[in-house]
């Protein structure tokens, strides 16, 4: 399908057109950019939220994403799913893991979930990720899902292009406090304990909400006194009296959900939407987005320098023919940069240099 093609197709709500688009966009093919600078004009204007979903493999956080699909299309919202699962050995792809998962939901027509693999990504999306979520917003869905590879503690790359990343966490999921690094829960702006009908979901809720208590200066205040009930938004000052702790600031909230059995999703959702309306109250949503534009602005231009290096210039050649010499140590991988650097910067294009 050419370029012209796509772009009329998504005119026209046509879904193959936007896989088409998806699928040009993720593999960079000619085109892409100008897709993406097609679609750019419609980006901000409706009520879409970009929810990103991350936390540890094994937490259920396909099964979750599931339940929350349910709850929007229960509302009668478009829901599209960014489900990112490692990278295939031997095609590159992705595995289609979380696909196959969601396949309850996957044939009803207001629900568009697209698999994307890592290809090598280190921080849990794919790197084309935001620029796909740029293209489903602009065909009109009003939730986007991004779910995360699950790799653990280094999936940071999620709150850059989220509004409101989801923590999923499990009881039993070893050492607690190991899942309190500070890595995974500064990114975080809802924290689910899933499969809380499991022993140990009440201390991990505890222990999270003392964690997130620490980082605003009142550590426990959802730990009961002695007299049973917690204190809830206080402080205990010099004169060891409660006393008020006045914030504008959203303050995470610890949620417990089994999401194979739908509990909790519904209060998931409530929270999501809470936490949309304070952005958009603050002043916060629209600095977000005016961030994520900057970056993904510099982001555009270091891409499209990195290609300019390496097709336009004789880098290549310049590697193939130090190479030798970068093997016997008589020269270093960083005196070829240098070196490489230097003939950019001397206007030298293919064939320069000695």
């Amino acid at each position: 399908m050419r370029t012209d093609d796509i772009l009329a197709g998504l005119e026209r709500g046509d879904t193959t057109a936007l896989a088409r688009a998806i699928s040009l966009v993720e593999n960079q093919r000619d085109g892409f950019e100008r897709v993406l600078s097609q679609v750019h004009g419609r980006l901000g204007r409706g009520a879409t939220q970009r929810i990103g979903i991350t936390g540890p493999p094994g937490a259920g956080k396909s099964t979750l994403t599931e339940g929350l699909i349910r709850e929007y299309r229960g509302r009668g919202l478009k829901v599209a799913v960014i489900a990112v699962d490692p990278t295939s050995p031997f095609t590159g792809g992705a595995l289609l893991g979380d696909r196959i998962r969601m396949e309850s939901v996957s044939l009803d027509p207001g629900v568009f979930i697209r698999s994307m693999a890592t290809r090598g990504a280190q921080g849990g999306l794919a790197t084309t990720t935001e620029e796909v979520a740029d293209v489903l917003e602009a065909f009109g869905f009003d939730r986007i899902l991004i779910e995360t590879v699950g790799v653990g503690q280094t999936e940071l790359d999620v709150a850059a292009t989220a509004e409101t990343t989801v923590l999923v966490l499990v009881p039993e999921s070893g050492d607690g406090i190991q899942t309190l690094k500070a890595g995974v829960m500064e990114i975080a702006e809802l924290y689910v304990i899933n499969k809380s009908d499991r022993p140990g979901a009440d201390k991990l809720k505890q222990e999270l909400e003392v964690m997130l208590g620490i980082r605003r200066g009142n550590a426990f205040a959802h730990v009961p006194a002695h007299h049973g009930k917690a204190l809830e938004g206080r402080k205990v000052g010099k004169s060891n009296r409660p006393t008020v702790q006045p914030s504008s600031d959203w303050e995470a909230p610890v949620l417990l959900t089994v999401a194979s059995k739908g509990e909790g999703v519904a209060e998931l959702a409530a929270a999501l939407d809470r936490h949309h309306e304070y952005l958009g109250g603050s002043g916060k949503l629209v600095e977000r987005r005016r961030r994520r534009l900057a970056a993904r602005t510099r982001a555009v231009v270091n891409r499209a320098i990195r290609q300019w290096v390496w097709d336009e210039t004789g880098a290549e050649e310049l590697v193939a023919r130090r190479l030798d010499e970068v093997a016997r140590g008589d020269r270093s991988p960083y005196d070829v940069a240098a070196e490489i650097l230097d003939q950019v910067r001397n206007g030298g294009g293919k064939g320069s240099g000695t």
